[in-house]
């Protein structure tokens, strides 16, 4: 990042030894590649694309050789042969004992989700400098890499200045959104936020300047005003009322709903909190109060949500907002084990949001209903009595989020031993009565729940017609749907060997997952099956890429411990085949914690399968192969052909 550069040990490799490009770029490839090393056809594709093999072979043995004299810097020549490796189809360099700050960055940015703490983030995005080899700018195989880790540094920057706002240090936050600026400056929506932080930290002067600055960038690079959202806020600067009550209100609102969003539950209560304080008109109070519920009782605290919503009915809320008011109420009473009394709440909130609410209302309600009947127990009757209310009813961009809930409800239907084996005849039932009551919401998700049963089954044909006919169904529902079908779809295609199937499949549930408002439900899935792709075709690079994937996307928008359990055994397979012993174990551990929290058969298989791996990167072959027969035995128990061979093929070659 921010130029070529090469040590050996403490030895720089002077500029002048890489006037050839050739040579340098071949190091540089094999920095960039996972576990460092590719194979030669792979380097060859890149770098002579336009040549016959016999040539483009030729040249890299050129390449090579000069590379490694380049490397030659030590006392006696031949050191460079040793840093860069050749095995076999491979060329790699030293893995344990090379350094590369695109790998640091990573980590460091690893470490700073996961730890949350602002000089974690500051340390990663300090060594973003000037991104990815500038000097390389025009190469095509540079520009995917350098794309990926700029998305990254920008979502990484956008992260840390949320996490500021959230904890009040308004100045911090605006020293990180003005990186943004610096790099995207033709990007209206970080000038705006940076207009609003200078605002709020009494900087008038440098907000104005902020807003000339935006209205030069846009009109030098795109010929175009600001927005008229954007002219309003200059105008409330410039009159002295942009660091009043109501702008630090919005601002942490805002900030409470993207934490929210992605799964922070303590730190949207603390972002709700700063508003409520600055909060002065009444009906942004109540709704304040509410939404600091809904946190609070996400993070089980229940007595502290039941304190907001008490202040939130003192202030004489209006019809709609009481209807909002009893759906949080449902929650509270599902959270304190009183499920009749939550159902009951959650029918009145539903009633009212028909009547006078919104869209969001009448989704939030069934939502509700969804999660109840669920914990009672009757969660199959429960969406078949939702389905005449679903009738005629249109749930706009929040179809997803609601059926989501559902899908989430239907992976315990096929993997819990009381309820898969009749998932198929009862999604047939729901289809018919869908189809009777014309809700097409309904038979798009009744068609994924039968296309799944059959897919566990070993059903593939049947299974891909249902799977095909409910991404027809959903696909008119707009992008912020479902990814589920497209997934299972993928995962299908996986298990018959069609692999370009499923690479087109995991692009168009990626696409969905993207901007879904349910997206952790997914993420987790579509990593799996992106890491047992690769795999099945013995691409082990692919599969470390797809598990570092999915530990990045959990961190930014959480995940689901059902929806996500095929990544258990997967990630520790992946991590176990690549010598991290540590990262499988992490997997391991995780997945048998999923069988403490729900034990069934096919989770307890997915367990002894992780566990298996770690025995394996051990180096403690029997206990390996008894647990992947024990994990093929637990499959075969729970009718699920596909895993119960793929563990009795490792069984046997563990033995």
């Amino acid at each position: 990042m921010g130029g070529f550069r090469v040590l050996v040990g403490q030895r720089p490799v002077p500029d002048a030894v890489w006037s050839r490009r050739k040579p340098a770029t071949l190091v540089k490839l094999l920095a960039l590649a996972p576990a460092y090393r590719l194979r030669r056809e792979q380097v060859m594709d890149l770098l002579w694309p336009e040549l016959e093999p016999a040539a483009a072979g030729a040249n890299l043995r050129k390449a090579l050789h000069a590379a490694r004299r380049a490397l030659d810097v030590g006392d006696g020549p031949g050191e460079g042969t040793a840093l860069i490796g050749s095995v076999g189809d491979l060329l790699c360099l030293p893995s344990d004992e090379v350094s590369v700050d695109v790998s640091d960055y990573r980590a460091l940015a690893a470490h700073a989700r996961q730890t949350r703490v602002a000089g974690a983030y500051w340390d990663a995005l300090d060594l973003h400098r000037d991104g990815l080899l500038p000097e390389d700018r025009y190469e095509d195989w540079a520009s995917a890499p350098r794309e990926e880790l700029r998305a990254d540094w920008v979502a990484l920057a956008t992260e840390l200045a949320s996490l500021l706002e959230e904890g009040g240090e308004v100045d911090e936050a605006a020293r990180a959104v003005a990186r943004l600026v610096a790099a995207e400056p033709a990007h209206e929506e970080h000038h705006v936020r940076l207009m609003r932080l200078y605002a709020l930290a009494g900087r008038r002067e440098e907000a104005r300047r902020q807003y000339d600055r935006l209205r030069a960038a846009l009109g030098a690079e795109l010929g175009v005003e600001p927005s008229p959202r954007a002219q309003r806020l200059y105008e409330e600067i410039r009159g002295g009322r942009g660091g009043e009550p109501d702008l630090a209100v919005e601002l942490w609102e805002k900030v409470g709903d993207l934490r929210a969003q992605s799964g922070d539950d303590d730190g949207a209560s603390r972002a709700y909190e700063q508003a409520l304080r600055a909060v002065t008109e009444p009906v942004a109070t109540i709704r304040l109060h509410r939404r600091m519920a809904t946190a609070l009782l996400m993070a089980h605290h229940t007595d502290q949500a039941a304190r907001h919503l008490h202040a939130a009915e003192a202030l004489a809320p209006d019809v709609a907002e009481r209807g909002r008011i009893a759906c949080v109420r449902a929650h509270l009473k599902r959270e304190c084990g009183d499920l009749d009394a939550a159902a009951a709440l959650a029918d009145h909130a539903h009633e009212v949001a028909l009547e006078h609410g919104g869209e969001d209302d009448v989704v939030d309600a069934l939502e509700a209903l969804a999660i109840i009947s669920h914990m009672r127990g009757d969660w199959r009757a429960g969406l078949l009595a939702q389905i005449g209310r679903l009738a005629g009813t249109d749930l706009g961009g929040r179809v997803g989020r609601y059926l989501e809930i559902n899908h989430c409800a239907g992976q315990y239907q096929l993997y819990g031993d009381a309820f898969a084996g009749d998932v198929a005849d009862y999604a047939r039932q729901t289809l018919a009565l869908a189809e009777r009551s014309d809700a097409v919401a309904v038979q798009a998700f009744a068609w994924c729940l039968l296309g799944e049963s059959m897919l566990l089954r070993g059903q593939f044909e049947e299974a891909d017609a249902c799977l095909a006919r409910s991404c027809e169904l959903y696909t008119p529902m707009g992008s912020r749907t479902v990814a589920l079908p497209w997934l299972r779809r993928a995962e299908l295609a996986v298990c018959t060997g069609a692999f370009d199937a499923a690479a087109a499949h995991l692009k168009w549930a990626t696409a969905i997952a993207t901007v879904a408002p349910t997206s952790r439900h997914a993420w987790a899935r579509l990593h799996a099956i992106a890491a047992l792709s690769a795999l099945e075709q013995d691409d082990l690079d692919a599969a470390v890429e797809a598990v570092a994937a999915a530990q990045v996307t959990a961190s930014r928008y959480g995940d689901c411990p059902s929806c996500g359990a095929l990544l258990h055994p997967l990630g520790a397979e992946t991590l176990a085949r690549a010598g991290d012993l540590a990262g499988a174990r992490e997997f391991a551990a995780v997945a048998a914690r999923t069988v403490d929290t729900f034990d069934s058969t096919a989770w307890r298989a997915m367990a002894a399968s992780a566990a298996a791996w770690v025995s394996l990167a051990e180096g403690d072959r029997g206990a390996a192969r008894d647990g992947f027969e024990a994990a093929a035995a637990a499959f075969d128990k729970a009718g699920h052909p596909f895993w119960t061979a793929r563990a009795r093929r490792h069984a046997d070659a563990a033995g």
